[in-house]
């Protein structure tokens, strides 16, 4: 079953059931698989950086050491913002109420690349009825973190039904660039230089 979300709107609280909507399900997919001479399926392993030593799946894990090479446990490591301070955790978006306060705009939404969208599966009625036309956003995130990422609700007509989706994207750094000005000259100067710049053949 998939987790739960609530969400509180003019003083009124609502559980939905968000099922997300993957390329899967909308594309089906394919796989490779390879096989030897004999037929017995392949199994991806790796090696060591002389290529001699075969280390087969589940034989490579990332670690972290300190600048002087020694372990570091996870549990040592702390995040902080970049003044220095330590960095609060968002709970996550399952595990809370979340407020509908903040609407947003369409060209708020079309400055984020969405990553992922589900349908809010048989949202109260009453709930659709107070998104209206409306975009709703909130800081989303899946587990307790210190990232969030911006969250729209809207609504769309599927069938002649009002259905309720939300997405998830990441803000665009968006970067303007534009040709300089180029200054154009009064013609009337640029004709009494070019007379000036004439030669007279004969002068010479």
């Amino acid at each position: 079953m998939a987790k739960e979300m609530a969400f509180a709107i003019d003083g009124r609280e609502f559980t939905v059931e968000p099922i997300k909507i993957d390329r899967k399900k909308l594309y089906g997919w394919s796989e490779k698989h390879a096989f030897d001479d004999e037929g017995n399926e392949c199994v991806l392993v790796s090696t060591d950086a002389s290529g001699t030593i075969i280390i087969p799946k589940g034989g490579i894990g990332l670690g972290m050491v300190s600048d002087d090479g020694k372990w570091v446990e996870r549990s040592q490591i702390k995040t902080i913002t970049n003044d220095g301070c330590d960095a609060v955790i968002t709970p996550s978006s399952y595990g809370k109420v979340t407020m509908l306060a903040e609407k947003a705009s369409i060209e708020q939404l079309l400055d984020c690349s969405i990553t992922a969208f589900y349908h809010l599966k048989e949202a109260d009625p009453d709930l659709i009825a107070m998104i209206g036309d409306d975009i709703y956003t909130f800081a989303y995130c899946y587990r307790d973190s210190f990232e969030t990422s911006p969250a729209f609700l809207l609504l769309s007509d599927i069938d002649g039904n009002k259905e309720l989706f939300m997405f998830i994207g990441t803000l665009n750094a968006f970067e303007f660039i534009s040709p300089n000005e180029i200054a154009v000259g009064d013609d009337s100067d640029t004709e009494d230089e070019d007379e000036s710049d004439d030669i007279d053949f004969a002068m010479l």
